[in-house]
């Protein structure tokens, strides 16, 4: 991957200079982001790779003259904008302009928008692991030119990056320019959201707090049983905000004692402020230079000094606004004991104890001021050590600067000392002074000649990147006229197909308005047959010059090999075709945005050399949705995360062992599960055959999962499970997959012969119901719609064959993440979606028809994720466990209940002779 450290000129005025920035490259786009550093969530910005073109940046001449900038390079993109970029070294500056020109030629070349977007399908390069990888989608790419291929490789310039590029980049350091200031004032928002980002990150995501029940803090109205907490615990707890003597009192409901204290954040005006002391001491050597430079000096001076003058004064009003801050706390703090001790003594607590009550609460008033005082002269002193310790180091740095500065002079005297001595000795030789300035004059003039192959170096290969440059420009415009000459072709082509649609479209809606011909002999049925049969026609190869160019919106098989549209039934393969449509419709919208791959690219390149930990940056961005070509590795990391302590005290080959012993010894599970194979995932073409790569890895699965768990052994369901897994897992990790999903998330029967684990949370998920949505749950309750016989698959395969295969990988990706919870809040946000709708309907028959297909039409997941995890909050899992528990008992009751009728039925039966001959279900199937 194309990532690294560089610098981005960037600034007005004064401020202009260059920032150190990390660039990752997004070969979904041809854009290439920068982020302030490599583990910030969210891009500064992005620079258009595809459209732009690249030089050589020539610096000012009082730059030149000091040698400043040498790998600094040009991206011109259109419109006129021009970025300004500087690598650590020249050899890391050319590798950058390869690579960039090479992303740009690749992107460039493969000209099908359609393929290129990873969610329609992805390369093979992209998956490590899964069914999904072993695919082999054919992508169109322009065919290449020969003698453009050969020139590019003549001119191209070998160079190897330096530590500074690649992902293992992501743990250096970064590059620090002498006086940048690395804050950005245009880019504030993103500045402020990735600190807060940052911030979020290094706290505990799973602290507790009687405030803290969503993500949110709450002011809670105080008990009175609190304000005598808060009086007994007045000392104890320093953050409180103090109360003041003799205030007028007045009454506010609401505790701000209990608030928890919060760090200041720095301001943006002194991150600026200390920026810029930091740019004034580094500046400081530059006022030994001469000339025009003293007097530019002298100007930034004045401008700093202005600017410090109104900085101090700003700083003056922050600390007046905080003392107003504190003394309205005082206020409301005082109002709160007297309505406290007001309503006391209404209750008729004798006067003198409230005296008593009022001097000790002055006493705790006056030395909390006390400490207040303290604590501001213990500030200023801390300030006073700061100040000490920078003059102390800026002493330490002019110090080792005249060190430097003496060691040079010594080291001139040295040299001086020689070269005399040389003269000496040749003055005393005969011929020497004559040689003496031929020797010099050479040695000169040999440097000189250095100096001059040097610079001849730096010219070729400066002019063969620019004419490589000139080559692939001239190359992408000459395709790009091609490109245009062909889609204009297109699109004549499809405006013609139209312009006949809508011909047949004005027939049929002029014989429905006045009809002309009987039914049987009227022109609109011929023209319905035939729009249906366009509409459904199979996609058939076209010419070879049009192939390419084929709109290619709906294919026979979406990128996880579900099959789009069905072959039997004509009117589900029209609605299934429409469904296709609507979807990649919103994956078009959805692409027009900023890549969500690039925050995933960024993320992982900041985990290069470290583990992959659970935070909330990680949590949010599996919410919104794992990209294709790292949805295997967080997988298998999910997996492994849940399930260490059962492989830690396993044997190295467990997976092996018990499926040679499932394949050797004959399992009471082995006929039902070769019975549900074929049935598993038919629309899968992975799934679909006996043949097929995927039933092989099915089988070995689930009979190595059925000797782990005898108690358990099969059951119909988890052959779903594991054949979602084995999408994107290898065996070993879908058969822990499936161990994560039984024996880690689910209760404990919910896969067993009663089922009584998926029964319990029927009953959890109806209370859910009734409090999330009760408006939803009174038209159920009114209709007697019992809505759990639906959501009992739901709940049993998490979703599989009930929802679109783009909506249940997001749905996978939570629920391997974040447990069974996630499988609540999806239930609750599908009928949350579809609400409006299932209102509308006013029979229980027409609403349990509704519910039996709706969730297929559920297709907008940003907006169903939206829902799952923004409008259902607050969803704690202790009110689930809690739940759980509750009906586990009342279920198993029942059950024993129904055991004990069951056992009567069979008494009685033994003993009656007409009821005999009646037998169960059970019973005739054993």
């Amino acid at each position: 991957k194309l990532c690294g450290y560089l610098q981005k000129l960037s600034g007005k005025g004064p401020l202009r200079g260059f920032r150190s920035r990390w660039f990752v490259f997004d070969p979904r786009r041809c854009y290439l982001y920068y982020f302030k550093g490599p583990q910030e969530p969210l891009p500064l910005g992005h620079i258009d790779i595809a459209s732009a073109c690249f030089s050589y940046h020539q610096p000012e001449a009082g730059a030149a003259a000091a040698g400043d900038e040498p790998a600094a390079f040009e991206v011109h993109s259109p419109g006129g904008a021009v970025a300004v970029l500087k690598a650590a070294t020249r050899q890391d500056m050319t590798y950058w302009l390869q690579e960039l020109q090479q992303k740009r030629w690749e992107y460039c070349n493969n000209l099908d928008a359609a393929k290129r977007d990873s969610r329609t399908s992805p390369t093979p390069s992209d998956f490590s692991r899964g069914l999904v990888a072993k695919d082999n989608p054919d992508l169109s790419i322009l065919s290449q030119n020969a003698s453009a291929e050969r020139a590019r490789n003549i001119l191209a310039v070998e160079t190897s990056p330096t530590d500074l590029v690649g992902e293992q980049a992501a743990s250096q350091p970064a590059p620090v320019q002498a006086s940048a200031i690395n804050f950005s004032l245009k880019q504030w928002s993103t500045e402020i959201k990735n600190s807060m980002s940052s911030l979020r990150k290094g706290n505990n995501e799973n602290r507790k707090s009687i405030f803290y029940t969503t993500e949110e803090w709450e002011l809670l109205d105080p008990t009175p049983k609190d304000l005598e907490d808060s009086m007994a615990l007045e000392e104890k707890r320093k953050h409180l905000a103090e109360g003041s003597k003799g205030l007028t009192s007045s009454a506010f409901p609401f505790d701000f004692g209990r608030i928890p204290h919060k760090a200041r954040r720095p301001l943006l005006k002194d991150m600026i402020g200390s920026s810029k002391n930091r740019s004034g001491s580094d500046s400081s050597p530059t006022e030994w230079c001469s000339g025009s430079g003293n007097k530019l000096v002298s100007e930034l001076q004045l401008k700093y000094q202005s600017q410090q003058e109104e900085l101090e004064k700003l700083k003056k009003d922050l600390l007046s606004q905080k003392e107003l801050v504190r003394l309205l706390q005082q206020t409301v703090r005082s109002s709160q004991y007297d309505k406290y001790f007001a309503s006391r003594l209404c209750e008729g607590v004798p006067k003198d104890k409230l005296e008593l009550l009022h001097q000790k609460d002055d006493q705790i008033l006056g030395l909390n001021n006390q400490l207040e005082k303290l604590n501001l002269e213990k500030d200023s002193l801390q300030q006073e050590v700061k100040n000490l310790k920078c003059k102390v180091g800026e002493l330490n740095e002019q110090l080792g600067m005249l060190m430097e500065t003496i060691q040079a002079k010594d080291e001139v005297i040295m040299k001086l000392s020689r070269q005399l001595s040389e003269c000496e000795d040749s003055a005393s030789s005969p011929g020497g002074a004559v040689n003496s300035p031929m020797a010099t004059c050479a040695n000169k003039e040999l440097q000189e000649l250095d100096r001059l192959k040097d610079n001849l170096q730096g010219y070729k290969t400066q002019n063969k990147f620019l004419n490589k440059e000139i080559l692939e420009l001239s190359a992408l415009r000459r395709n790009a006229e091609a490109r245009e000459r062909e889609w204009q072709a297109k699109y004549t082509s499809l405006e013609a197909k139209l312009c006949q649609i809508e011909s047949k479209y004005l027939i049929l809606l002029q014989e429905m308005k006045t009809p002309v011909c009987s039914e049987e002999q009227s022109p609109a049925r011929e023209v319905i047959t035939q729009l249906l049969e366009d509409a459904l026609k199979a996609e058939t190869n076209e010419q070879a010059e049009q192939a390419f160019f084929k709109p290619h919106l709906v294919s026979e098989y979406d990128i996880y090999g579900f099959q789009t549209v069905p072959e039997d039934d004509e009117e589900e393969k029209l609605v299934a075709k429409s469904r296709a449509l609507d979807l990649r419709s919103l994956s078009l919208s959805e692409n027009r945005e900023i890549s969500a791959g690039v925050k995933w690219e960024n993320y992982l390149a900041s985990t290069m050399n470290r583990e992959i930990v659970r935070c909330v940056e990680l949590k949010n961005l599996i919410r919104s949705g794992i990209p294709h070509e790292h949805r295997s590795k967080i997988w298998k990391w999910c997996v492994n995360l849940h399930v260490k302590k059962f492989k830690d005290s396993t044997a190295p080959g467990y997976f092996q062992n018990l499926l040679q012993s499932a394949l050797e010894k004959q399992n009471p599970a082995s006929k039902q599960i070769e019975l549900d194979l074929l049935r598993t995932l038919p629309n899968n073409k992975h799934y679909s055959s006996p043949t097929s790569e995927g039933i092989q890895k099915l089988r070995n699965v689930l009979l190595a999962f059925s000797w782990r768990n005898p108690d358990i052994g099969y059951c119909q369901g988890l052959n779903r499970l594991v054949a979602i897994a084995l999408l994107y897992l290898e065996q070993e990790d879908a058969f822990w997959c499936l161990v994560t999903i039984v024996e880690v998330f689910m209760p404990r029967d919910y896969y067993t012969k009663t089922l009584l684990g998926s029964q319990v949370d029927q009953r959890v998920f109806k209370d859910l119901m009734s409090e999330k949505l009760p408006r939803l749950h009174a038209h159920f309750e009114q209709y007697k719609v019992d809505y759990t016989l639906i959501t009992f698959n739901w709940f049993l395969v998490v979703f599989v064959d009930s929802v679109v295969s783009d909506i249940l990988f997001k749905i996978w990706d939570s629920f391997l993440y974040e447990g069974p919870k996630v499988i609540f809040r999806f239930a609750l946000a599908l009928f949350k979606y579809k609400e409006e709708e299932i209102l509308k309907l006013q029979d229980s028959m027409s609403i349990f028809k509704y519910l039996r297909y709706f969730t297929r039409t559920v297709l907008d997941v940003r907006k169903l994720t939206a829902i799952a995890f923004g409008d259902l909050n607050p969803f704690p899992l202790r009110q689930i466990r809690n739940r759980r528990t509750y009906h586990l008992e009342k279920v198993r009751l029942e059950l024993t209940e129904l055991e004990a009728i069951r056992e009567d039925f069979l008494r009685e039966r033994e003993t009656c002779v007409e009821k005999r001959d009646l037998i169960s279900d059970d019973e005739e199937d054993s």
